[in-house]
Formats: C-alpha cells, sequence, structure tokens
C-alpha cells in the first residue's frame, strides 16, 4: 500500500493557508496591540490568548457538525471554504481599524525610535478614543470566529481521504504543507519590513491584503483539485478491508471499549503536557535569549524550524514501519533531552551548542507531531473523525492557554533560568502517560490482503 502523495499535498493546501493566517496573525496582531494602542504586556497577551479560548470551545462543534454534515461537497469542504472566505476578508478589514488609530496618533509621536514616547502616545490616545480599539477587537473576535468554523474540518479532510496506516506518513505531507505557509509568510514579512523598529507605525493594509490573497489562492487550489466524497468513499472501501470483522457505518460505531477510552484519554494527557513544555519554550525563548544568554533568538528558532521540515517526510516513512507509538516516545526523549541540557547553557556558552540543541528539539517536535494526531483519530469511526480532532485540539489548546501563564509566574518569581527545567519536566510527564497508550498505533498489512487486489497507488 501506498501513499498518494498528489491527493495529499492537494488536501494540503487547506492546512497551509490555514498555517500562513496563524504565522500572520501571531506575528502582527501582537505588535499592533502594543504599538498602535498602546496596551501593556499583560492585556496584550490576554487578547492574544482568545484564539485558544475559541479554538477550546469551538472546535469540538466544528469538528462535530461536520461529521454530521454530507453535502454535495462532502462533509469537511463547505466549512474550509466558508471559514476561509470570510476570515481573509475580515482579515483586511482589520486593517482599518488599525489606520483609523494610526492616524489618531501619528501626529502626536516625535519620533518612532523612541519607543516609551510612542507606546506613551499610543496609550493616551486609545484612553481618550477607544472606538478604534473597540472595532479592532469586533473584527478580530469574528475573524477568530471564522477560522474556527474551517479549523477543525480542515484537519480532519486528511484521516477522512487517508487510510488508517499511512495517516502519519500522510500527516507528515500536510505537517510539511503547512511549514511552507508559514514560511512565504516569514518571507513576506521580511518583503515589508514588518520587523524593523523603524516600521513600528507602519500600516499593514498591503501587507494583510496579500496576505488574505495568498489564503484565496491556496482555497482556489483545494477547490478545484480535491474531491472529498470520492477519496473518502476510496479510503473506507481500504479501510474495510484492513480488517475481517465488519466495519461500522458512518455514525454506527457503538463507542469505544474501556481501554480504548483509557489509552484516548492517556494520549490526551501527553498532548497536554508536552504542549504544556514546548510552547514554554516558544513563548518565552525570544525574551529568555537577551535576558539569560546574551544571544539573538532568530537564528535559533529557524534552526530548529528547518531541522523539524526536513524531518517530517523521513519520520513520516520511519512511524510506518516501527508504529506510531514507539516514534513519539523516541521523540518525547528527544525534546525533553534537548531542552534538559539547554537548562545549563548560560551567557558565554558556544551558541552552536544551542543552535545543536534546537535542532534537536525540532526534530523530536517533528516526530511527535507527525503521530500523536493519527493516533488519536485511529479510535475514531468513519463518523466521527471531525469530534475526535476537536478532542486533540482541545488538549493542544487548553495547554497553550494555561503554560504561558504558569511558566510566567516561574519566570517572575524564580528566575528566567527555570524556563528550559519547566518544560523538561513537563516532556517527562508525557513520556510517562505515553507508556499507557495501548491503542492507535498502526497496524501493518500482510501479503496477501485485499489491498493487493485494490491496484492502490
Amino acid at each position: 500500500m501506498k501513499l498518494n502523495y498528489r491527493r495529499t499535498l492537494l488536501v494540503g493546501f487547506a492546512f497551509f493557508l490555514i498555517c500562513a493566517f496563524w504565522q500572520a496573525y501571531d506575528n502582527i496582531v501582537p505588535k499592533i496591540l502594543t504599538d498602535k494602542f498602546g496596551l501593556p504586556q499583560v492585556w496584550s497577551g490576554v487578547i492574544m490568548a482568545l484564539d485558544n479560548v475559541f479554538a477550546v470551545i469551538l472546535l469540538p462543534v466544528f469538528g462535530a457538525v461536520s461529521d454530521r454534515h454530507n453535502g454535495r461537497l462532502g462533509r469537511r469542504t463547505p466549512f474550509i471554504l466558508g471559514g476561509t472566505l470570510a476570515a481573509a476578508m475580515l482579515f483586511v478589514a482589520l486593517s482599518l481599524a488599525d489606520n483609523m488609530q494610526l492616524s489618531s496618533i501619528a501626529d502626536s509621536v516625535p519620533d518612532v525610535a523612541d519607543t516609551e514616547a510612542r507606546l506613551d502616545a499610543a496609550a493616551k490616545a486609545t484612553a481618550e478614543n477607544p472606538t478604534a480599539l473597540i472595532l479592532f477587537m469586533v473584527i478580530l473576535l469574528f475573524v477568530l470566529l471564522s477560522m474556527s468554523v474551517s479549523r477543525s474540518p480542515a484537519v480532519a479532510l486528511m484521516p477522512d481521504v487517508t487510510p488508517k496506516p499511512l495517516r502519519s506518513k500522510a500527516n507528515a505531507i500536510i505537517n510539511l504543507m503547512g511549514s511552507v505557509g508559514g514560511i512565504l509568510i516569514l518571507v513576506l514579512g521580511i518583503l515589508f519590513g514588518t520587523g524593523k523598529a523603524e516600521n513600528a507605525l507602519m500600516s499593514y493594509t498591503g501587507f494583510f491584503t496579500v496576505v488574505a490573497l495568498i489564503m484565496l489562492a491556496a482555497l482556489a487550489v483545494f477547490m478545484l483539485t480535491v474531491r472529498e466524497k470520492d477519496w473518502a468513499r476510496e479510503a473506507d472501501e481500504i479501510n474495510a478491508g484492513l480488517s475481517d470483522e465488519p466495519q461500522p457505518q458512518t455514525g454506527d460505531k457503538p463507542g469505544l471499549t474501556r481501554a480504548e477510552r483509557r489509552s484516548l484519554l492517556f494520549i490526551l494527557a501527553s498532548v497536554v503536557l508536552w504542549y504544556m513544555g514546548y510552547n514554554a519554550v516558544t513563548s518565552k525563548y525570544s525574551v529568555y535569549a537577551g535576558d539569560v544568554l546574551g544571544l539573538d533568538y532568530n537564528l535559533t528558532l529557524i534552526i530548529a524550524q528547518a531541522a523539524a521540515i526536513v524531518s517530517y517526510i523521513p519520520v513520516g516513512a520511519l512511524s510506518q514501519k516501527l508504529g506510531r507509538r514507539k516514534m513519539i516516545l523516541a521523540g518525547v526523549i528527544m525534546l525533553g533531552a534537548a531542552f534538559g541540557f539547554a537548562s545549563f547553557m548560560r551567557a558565554g556558552s558556544n551558541i552552536w551548542v544551542m543552535n545543536a540543541l534546537f535542532a534537536l528539539a525540532g526534530i523530536g517536535w517533528a516526530t511527535i507531531n507527525v503521530n500523536s494526531y493519527p493516533m488519536a483519530v485511529e479510535l475514531a469511526s468513519a463518523g466521527d473523525v471531525g469530534r475526535y480532532t476537536g478532542y486533540y485540539y482541545t488538549a493542544s489548546m487548553a495547554a497553550q492557554i494555561i503554560t504561558p501563564v504558569l511558566s510566567g509566574v516561574f519566570l517572575t518569581a524564580i528566575g528566567m533560568e527555570t524556563l528550559f527545567p519547566y518544560a523538561a519536566i513537563f516532556v517527562a510527564g508525557a513520556f510517562v502517560t505515553m507508556l499507557f497508550v495501548r491503542h492507535g498505533d498502526t497496524k501493518p498489512v500482510g501479503k496477501g490482503s485485499v489491498l493487493e487486489h485494490l491496484d492502490v497507488e
């Protein structure tokens, strides 16, 4: 049995546009909140956590709703189409509220390079006339709602159209597509100069418009090439041939056994724990690198992402042969070891040692990421993939809501040096919980199976 790479790449355009959006959102919205509206970092952080709060509440809902939908375009495609169209248009509209605030503070800022004066002027303008901030927040909420509509269905589409033993390999391709989307937005940011200090008060209309056009272009490729209903029907037929027992039809699965439910809970617990560790580092490392190591964080993070991208496809292939659980445990060891050794790095330490540790962390994270989601949806029936996708993302988003605050407490009360020990402890906890998982792994297909007669390429 071989993975259909062309189909998987085409399905991956949905994840490509999602990751492109979130890369732009995470890069620019915090800058607008602080540079233009003068909000303190605490309130900026609270607002930036809204997407994760929305995710916890709405991803399971839209995942389950798409499970029950069966229209002309399939279960997932209508949600991907509607959510993306709305999000792209609203994202451009977000810049209009930004420009409204920009026009009110531009004349009152004597020197853009004077950060304190700029932030004071922005905060004063917001206090005197909060109309622009209110409009910005209203549009932002609708942007997040639109992305919530498409997010779970987009992720659930891959297991819908992919035979179960091939889902780890397919998930590697999907993650690779997402990384390409994120890198494209980073390159776009360099071209627009969004990271330059002198552009703190720039208008983002052009940048947001190009991001929206990239999303719509990816959506167009998806809509013109993906045949969800036909591909899902073929995958269901193949999955039915993997077992001698009759397979349940959509919505007919009586429920998980006690052992399966226990494995699902331990998978979700593992997701929470490794995201608690990983997200703490990704959200705090830029500050940690300057305060503790005296290093520029950019190169280190680029190396970590590059290592992850290079390892996605080999990890997917190995996972099909060795099994998802073993690969996840190996990935957790790599991630935990990287964070553990990084705990001993201080100012004056060799930067290439830290770069090597982050490369190891990138490979470990890719190994975990490629296999964890397929393990969760392996336990779902054909009609429940969206709901289980919601469970998975609820666990990951819940961790990403909690860990910036919890790690921040330790960093403030004890010291910045607690970041990597904090992360390593949570990742070690994920290793323990994964040891109790007994279901959701790949099942090798032997010779003489029904697959030999289906001409699957």
